[in-house]
């Protein structure tokens, strides 16, 4: 897994250096620009396919994990360990890696280059506490989520760290809640920065995160299906390896391939 980040209760995440100091911007987008010449095909005439071929499904960097350890037995819930218990500590721990996984992208995902917060042609928008709509760039849409589930899982009345504390009873929904926010960060890794996260040889980390996290998701129902099936691709690859059943995603990749065609809004 990715490296632990652990932040002060109170303080907005900080995002952390790249765990690859010595590559310089420049030199990452060297890196992005060999990647992408190998990518490319030699010329044969035909016009160019509608959509962009998806270089994360790519089997060469698909097998590539940086553990073989079956997440399907460690997602599960232990035995006298109170659910809330589990579902809090797996929810903190996913919050810092995939905080920590962005980071290593973060100067590549600006207002220029990405202007909305899109995954393929799903474009999500950002909802304030009073429900209001707001259209964000993703590093934005990424701030709002980082920052909120910050102040969540510093909550002494959310996420309890003392003896004899009890979980809210909206403890679930929040959890839910948080975890379909922290799927839509990795969502857009993946369909945006999966070239310089390939450049800075860090793609392993993601994959194993990724899968880790859907097992997770799927084991105690926290995310709703039909939001995960613009990635239903990938899981399927990834995670069919790892002992999961198809939970909620025997339809999705018939619906997936139907969604390409327009852009979605969220």
């Amino acid at each position: 897994m990715v490296g632990d980040h652990c932040s002060l209760p109170g303080e907005r995440p900080v995002l952390a250096q790249s765990p690859k100091p010595g590559l310089s911007c420049k030199m990452v987008l060297q890196a992005v620009g060999k990647v992408l010449r190998k990518s490319k095909g030699k010329p044969n005439g035909k016009k160019p396919a509608p959509e962009e071929k998806k270089l994360y499904l790519e089997p060469e960097y698909t097998k590539s994990r940086i553990t073989d350890f079956e997440f399907k037995e460690l997602v599960m819930l232990p035995r006298e360990i109170d659910l809330n218990e589990w579902l809090a500590s797996n929810t903190t721990t996913f919050f810092h890696h995939i905080n920590l996984q962005y980071s290593t992208i973060s100067e590549f995902c600006t207002g220029e280059s990405c202007q909305t917060m899109a995954v393929c042609n799903t474009q999500y928008y950002w909802y304030d506490e009073r429900g209001k709509k707001i259209k964000c760039t993703a590093p934005q849409y990424v701030d709002f989520v980082m920052s909120s589930v910050q102040k969540l899982v510093t909550d002494e009345d959310v996420f309890p760290t003392k003896y004899g504390k009890e979980f809210p009873n909206s403890f679930e929904s929040l959890v839910k809640k948080i975890c379909k926010y922290l799927f839509h960060v990795l969502a857009h890794i993946y369909s945006s920065h999966f070239k310089e996260t390939l450049a800075l040889e860090l793609h392993g980390h993601l994959n194993t995160l990724y899968t880790h996290f859907i097992l997770f998701i799927r084991e105690f129902n926290l995310v709703d299906p039909k939001e995960t099936t613009i990635m239903d691709d990938l899981t399927e690859v990834l995670c069919s390896s790892s002992g999961s059943s198809s939970n909620g995603s025997g339809n999705g990749s018939s619906n997936s391939a139907g969604a390409q065609n327009h852009v979605k809004e969220r």
